[in-house]
């Protein structure tokens, strides 16, 4: 019985290099013990992809009008098709390796309940990558030389068990704010976030957005309205890796050490509390620092 069920909408691979690295990322999980892959969706060349990874294909999942996976249903789908206990929803582009799975046995030892989360590496690749032995010393060794640790916002991955997340709004897949509510979610039901960026490389290969309408970013498409709809408005999408509860470093869990940039969300958590009664606008003038920043620059100029 597999310890983590890994489940992924990939997007479609008629794009050559959105295909390549989306195998790379699928071949990389399959590589790993313990673990199951499940792939949800109708996307071009999706099945193809799936039978010549050896991997699960599930068609079945509810979707947009625009034909978009929806969240709600790929955890559903998740959870009545898995056999392992900890189940983790990951995107396609996101090659993880043998720390991975360390990070999630050394999590489920350590607490009943919890999302373990971490900041990507984000990594520049051309090619497909050659998973002979040692591939993975050799990936972490040009990743390192890079050195592009993307900033504590956004999650490409939440791993966690089985009886958590049971409430999942009709988020859609591919838009902001969801990843943001997760967090939020976990902080809300009292569940540890733990952070295990100090022990984990999970590396992000970097893309346009060509996929998406206009090639602009998924913080532009009008879907990321209709999540933040759905989280509860846009104090509920603030919430990032800088929420977290706790870092799994050497095997142990520690608090995050306070920085400025932690200082900073929760003096912003604070005010948010004081003048929760204000529209909700006006409160997101007051409570976010880089909107004061802007203000001053205005101010100065």
């Amino acid at each position: 019985m597999p310890l983590i069920t890994l489940f992924s909408a990939p997007k479609p691979f008629t794009n050559p290099h959105i295909a390549m690295i989306q195998r790379n990322a699928i071949r990389s999980w399959t590589l790993l013990p313990d673990v199951e892959v499940i792939l949800l969706g109708q996307e071009e060349g999706l099945a193809e992809a799936a039978r010549e990874l050896g991997v699960k294909h599930l068609t079945n999942v509810a979707c947009n009008d625009s034909g978009t996976p929806l969240i709600s249903s790929m955890f559903q789908l998740a959870r009545e098709n898995s056999n392992s206990d900890l189940i983790c929803i990951i995107n396609a582009d996101m090659i993880i390796m043998p720390d991975f799975i360390e990070a999630a046995k050394q999590a489920m030892k350590l607490k009943e309940k919890f999302v373990l989360l971490s900041q990507r590496w984000d990594y520049d690749i051309t090619s497909p990558i050659d998973f002979a032995a040692g591939w993975e010393s050799q990936l972490m060794e040009s990743v390192s030389k890079q050195n592009q640790l993307h900033r504590p916002a956004g999650s490409d991955f939440f791993l966690f068990p089985k009886n958590c997340y049971q409430d999942i709004p009709d988020f859609i897949i591919g838009r902001a704010g969801w990843d943001n509510w997760m967090i939020y979610k976990a902080r809300k039901e009292g569940w540890p976030v733990i952070d295990c960026t100090p022990s984990v490389m999970i590396v992000h290969q970097n893309h346009d957005y060509s996929h998406l309408p206009g090639g602009k970013s998924h913080y532009e498409h009008p879907d990321t309205n209709e999540n933040i709809r759905l989280a509860g408005g846009q104090a509920n999408i603030r919430y990032t890796i800088l929420d977290s509860t706790h870092q799994l470093a050497d095997g142990k869990l520690i608090r995050p050490r306070m920085t400025s940039l932690r200082l900073t969300r929760k003096f912003e958590l604070f005010l948010r509390a004081i003048f929760f009664f204000l529209p909700e606008k006006m409160v997101e003038n007051l409570a976010r620092p880089k909107r004061w920043k802007k203000r001053f620059q205005k101010l100065f100029k």
